[in-house]
Protein backbone atom coordinates (compact mmCIF):
# COMPACT_ATOMS: atom_id res chain seq x y z
CA UNK A 1 0.00 0.00 0.00
CA UNK A 2 1.62 3.38 -1.23
CA UNK A 3 1.70 6.00 1.77
CA UNK A 4 -0.74 7.97 0.16
CA UNK A 5 -3.59 5.05 -0.03
CA UNK A 6 -2.47 4.84 3.99
CA UNK A 7 -3.05 8.70 4.65
CA UNK A 8 -6.00 8.54 2.79
CA UNK A 9 -7.68 5.57 4.79
CA UNK A 10 -6.45 7.23 8.20
CA UNK A 11 -7.77 10.94 6.80
CA UNK A 12 -11.46 8.88 6.17
CA UNK A 13 -11.44 7.43 9.68
CA UNK A 14 -10.32 10.57 11.45
CA UNK A 15 -12.94 12.65 9.45
CA UNK A 16 -15.99 10.18 10.33
CA UNK A 17 -15.34 10.10 13.92
CA UNK A 18 -14.20 13.66 14.22
CA UNK A 19 -16.89 15.02 15.74
CA UNK A 20 -16.51 12.39 18.68
CA UNK A 21 -13.08 11.53 18.89
CA UNK A 22 -9.13 12.70 18.47
CA UNK A 23 -6.09 10.94 17.45
CA UNK A 24 -4.37 8.38 18.88
CA UNK A 25 -0.80 7.73 19.29
CA UNK A 26 1.05 4.90 18.03
CA UNK A 27 2.62 2.78 20.34
CA UNK A 28 5.32 -0.11 21.01
CA UNK A 29 5.45 -3.69 22.46
CA UNK A 30 7.25 -6.89 23.00
CA UNK A 31 6.38 -9.99 20.89
CA UNK A 32 5.89 -13.07 23.78
CA UNK A 33 4.60 -11.93 26.79
CA UNK A 34 1.39 -12.87 28.03
CA UNK A 35 -0.30 -9.33 28.65
CA UNK A 36 -1.27 -8.78 32.56
CA UNK A 37 -4.92 -8.30 33.48
CA UNK A 38 -6.77 -4.97 34.06
CA UNK A 39 -9.71 -4.55 36.61
CA UNK A 40 -13.00 -3.49 36.09
CA UNK A 41 -11.99 -0.30 38.01
CA UNK A 42 -9.36 0.24 35.84
CA UNK A 43 -10.95 0.20 32.69
CA UNK A 44 -14.17 1.93 33.39
CA UNK A 45 -12.02 4.82 34.82
CA UNK A 46 -10.42 4.74 31.00
CA UNK A 47 -13.76 4.46 29.45
CA UNK A 48 -15.31 7.15 31.45
CA UNK A 49 -12.11 9.65 30.56
CA UNK A 50 -12.15 8.22 26.72
CA UNK A 51 -16.03 8.27 26.24
CA UNK A 52 -16.86 11.13 28.58
CA UNK A 53 -20.79 11.58 29.12
CA UNK A 54 -21.86 8.44 26.86
CA UNK A 55 -19.75 5.82 29.05
CA UNK A 56 -23.05 5.25 32.02
CA UNK A 57 -23.33 1.78 30.47
CA UNK A 58 -19.96 0.84 30.41
CA UNK A 59 -19.95 -0.30 33.91
CA UNK A 60 -22.73 -2.69 33.29
CA UNK A 61 -21.20 -4.03 30.22
CA UNK A 62 -18.46 -4.58 31.74
CA UNK A 63 -19.42 -6.42 34.98
CA UNK A 64 -21.56 -8.65 32.21
CA UNK A 65 -18.76 -9.21 29.84
CA UNK A 66 -16.52 -10.02 33.38
CA UNK A 67 -18.53 -12.85 34.35
CA UNK A 68 -18.71 -14.59 31.47
CA UNK A 69 -15.05 -14.14 30.46
CA UNK A 70 -12.76 -12.92 33.50
CA UNK A 71 -10.57 -9.79 33.59
CA UNK A 72 -9.41 -8.68 29.99
CA UNK A 73 -5.45 -8.74 29.59
CA UNK A 74 -5.46 -5.93 26.82
CA UNK A 75 -7.88 -3.04 25.71
CA UNK A 76 -7.49 -1.27 22.19
CA UNK A 77 -8.58 2.69 22.28
CA UNK A 78 -9.41 3.64 18.71
CA UNK A 79 -11.71 5.31 16.49
CA UNK A 80 -13.62 3.79 13.42
CA UNK A 81 -15.79 4.07 10.57
CA UNK A 82 -18.01 2.04 8.64
CA UNK A 83 -21.17 2.02 6.30
CA UNK A 84 -23.65 -0.66 5.18
CA UNK A 85 -25.92 -1.60 2.84
CA UNK A 86 -26.62 -5.33 2.94
CA UNK A 87 -23.10 -5.97 2.61
CA UNK A 88 -20.84 -3.42 4.92
CA UNK A 89 -17.31 -2.54 5.79
CA UNK A 90 -15.69 -1.42 8.70
CA UNK A 91 -12.33 0.23 8.91
CA UNK A 92 -10.32 1.72 12.23
CA UNK A 93 -7.44 2.26 14.05
CA UNK A 94 -6.20 2.48 17.25
CA UNK A 95 -3.56 1.56 20.49
CA UNK A 96 -3.38 -1.54 21.79
CA UNK A 97 -2.58 -1.25 25.67
CA UNK A 98 -1.19 -4.27 27.74
CA UNK A 99 -0.05 -3.94 31.34
CA UNK A 100 3.45 -5.38 30.89
CA UNK A 101 3.87 -4.97 27.34
CA UNK A 102 3.37 -1.86 26.31
CA UNK A 103 1.23 -0.15 24.04
CA UNK A 104 0.85 -0.90 20.22
CA UNK A 105 -0.66 0.01 17.58
CA UNK A 106 -2.67 -1.78 15.47
CA UNK A 107 -5.66 -1.60 12.81
CA UNK A 108 -8.43 -3.24 11.68
CA UNK A 109 -10.44 -3.76 8.93
CA UNK A 110 -14.04 -6.52 7.99
CA UNK A 111 -17.10 -7.10 6.10
CA UNK A 112 -20.25 -7.72 6.90
CA UNK A 113 -23.70 -8.81 5.32
CA UNK A 114 -27.00 -9.17 6.82
CA UNK A 115 -29.84 -6.38 7.21
CA UNK A 116 -27.82 -3.77 7.44
CA UNK A 117 -27.63 -0.05 6.50
CA UNK A 118 -26.43 2.96 7.07
CA UNK A 119 -22.97 4.64 7.97
CA UNK A 120 -21.51 5.46 11.80
CA UNK A 121 -18.19 7.00 13.26
CA UNK A 122 -17.23 5.78 16.29
CA UNK A 123 -14.86 6.35 19.25
CA UNK A 124 -14.16 2.41 19.86
CA UNK A 125 -13.11 1.11 23.36
CA UNK A 126 -12.52 -3.06 22.44
CA UNK A 127 -11.42 -5.05 25.64
CA UNK A 128 -9.37 -8.28 24.72
CA UNK A 129 -10.11 -11.45 27.30
CA UNK A 130 -7.35 -14.35 27.05
CA UNK A 131 -4.88 -12.35 25.04
CA UNK A 132 -2.09 -15.40 24.71
CA UNK A 133 0.70 -12.71 23.50
CA UNK A 134 0.90 -9.44 21.87
CA UNK A 135 1.12 -10.14 18.50
CA UNK A 136 -1.65 -12.76 18.85
CA UNK A 137 -3.89 -9.57 17.83
CA UNK A 138 -3.50 -10.33 14.35
CA UNK A 139 -5.80 -12.55 13.05
CA UNK A 140 -10.25 -12.71 12.45
CA UNK A 141 -12.61 -12.41 14.92
CA UNK A 142 -15.88 -13.31 13.78
CA UNK A 143 -19.30 -12.86 15.34
CA UNK A 144 -22.61 -11.09 14.91
CA UNK A 145 -23.10 -7.10 14.99
CA UNK A 146 -26.33 -5.43 15.75
CA UNK A 147 -26.82 -1.51 15.44
CA UNK A 148 -30.13 0.57 16.49
CA UNK A 149 -29.34 3.98 16.58
CA UNK A 150 -29.59 7.60 15.14
CA UNK A 151 -27.81 10.10 15.71
CA UNK A 152 -25.68 8.54 18.23
CA UNK A 153 -25.41 5.40 20.37
CA UNK A 154 -23.39 2.99 22.47
CA UNK A 155 -22.82 -0.46 22.10
CA UNK A 156 -21.46 -3.66 22.58
CA UNK A 157 -20.44 -6.72 20.57
CA UNK A 158 -18.42 -9.74 21.71
CA UNK A 159 -15.97 -11.39 18.53
CA UNK A 160 -14.22 -14.03 19.24
CA UNK A 161 -11.22 -16.38 17.50
CA UNK A 162 -10.51 -19.89 19.76
CA UNK A 163 -10.11 -19.01 23.07
CA UNK A 164 -9.25 -15.43 22.43
CA UNK A 165 -12.54 -12.94 22.59
CA UNK A 166 -12.57 -9.21 21.83
CA UNK A 167 -15.24 -7.02 23.04
CA UNK A 168 -15.54 -3.33 20.85
CA UNK A 169 -17.56 -0.68 22.89
CA UNK A 170 -18.45 1.78 20.53
CA UNK A 171 -19.68 4.90 21.03
CA UNK A 172 -20.93 6.93 17.66
CA UNK A 173 -22.34 9.04 15.71
CA UNK A 174 -24.51 8.06 12.57
CA UNK A 175 -27.30 6.39 11.44
CA UNK A 176 -27.58 2.81 11.51
CA UNK A 177 -29.95 -0.08 11.78
CA UNK A 178 -29.80 -3.87 11.14
CA UNK A 179 -28.06 -6.91 12.35
CA UNK A 180 -24.99 -8.09 10.24
CA UNK A 181 -22.74 -11.19 10.51
CA UNK A 182 -19.47 -10.08 10.01
CA UNK A 183 -15.67 -10.10 11.27
CA UNK A 184 -12.59 -7.54 11.87
CA UNK A 185 -9.13 -8.50 11.17
CA UNK A 186 -6.49 -6.72 12.83
CA UNK A 187 -3.15 -5.87 11.10
CA UNK A 188 0.04 -3.78 12.14
CA UNK A 189 -0.42 -1.85 9.21
CA UNK A 190 -3.42 -0.22 7.62
CA UNK A 191 -4.82 -1.27 4.23
CA UNK A 192 -8.19 -0.97 2.50
CA UNK A 193 -8.32 -4.64 1.64
CA UNK A 194 -11.30 -5.89 4.14
CA UNK A 195 -10.61 -9.40 3.82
Amino acid sequence: MSASQSSSRRDLIRLAAAAIGGAVLPGFARAGVRPETYSSGEIVENGHRFFGSISRGLAEGLEKANKQWGRPNAYILGQEAGGAFVGGVRYGEGTMFTRNAGQKGVFWQGPSIGLDAGADGDRTMMLVYNLPEVNSIYRRYAGVNGSAYLVGGLGFTALNNDEVVVMPVRAGLGARLGLALGYIKFTPDSTWNPF
